[in-house]
């Protein structure tokens, strides 16, 4: 009887553990689920926008690591509150990171634009680490 009662007890502290979002305690999920609730514009220019300073928006934990980085790229506008579009470039700029493989992992880069962009923008997220979310500089929030 003890040794089910224990076997119960791990299990039921293994599937709550589990269920856990692997997202920053600030970033909530938008009512449709497509897209993170950000409430705030970095004023580090380099957020984002720099390999050495990627946005961390975690998942990789539970599987969600590229719907997080979809997410994520949806909650932007451009700088005047324009649609944007986006494609994933590729991995690039290894990392380190707990939750990578052998203590390591790469990043991946977005090019984003927007109507009347004169350029793309390449905006680098890491899907294995979480962080406080934030539009990097010179972008807005989707409402």
């Amino acid at each position: 009887m003890k040794t089910q009662l224990s076997i119960l007890v791990v299990l039921l502290f293994l599937f709550s553990c589990s269920s856990t979002k692997q997202i920053s305690d600030n970033t909530k999920l938008s009512p449709d689920g497509n897209s993170f609730v950000l409430t705030e514009i970095s004023s580090d220019k380099t957020y984002g926008l720099s390999p050495k300073n990627p946005v961390e928006v975690g998942g990789v934990k539970n599987s969600e690591g590229p719907l997080n980085e979809r997410r994520y790229l949806n909650s932007l506008t451009g700088p005047n509150g324009e649609a944007i579009s986006y494609y994933r470039e590729g991995s690039c700029c290894p990392v380190k990171s707990e939750n990578g493989f052998m203590g390591s992992a790469m990043l991946d880069n977005y090019r984003v634009t927007w109507e009347n962009s004169k350029d793309t923008v390449s905006i680098y997220i890491n899907m294995y680490d979480s962080g406080i979310l934030k539009a990097p500089h010179g972008f807005g929030i989707r409402k």
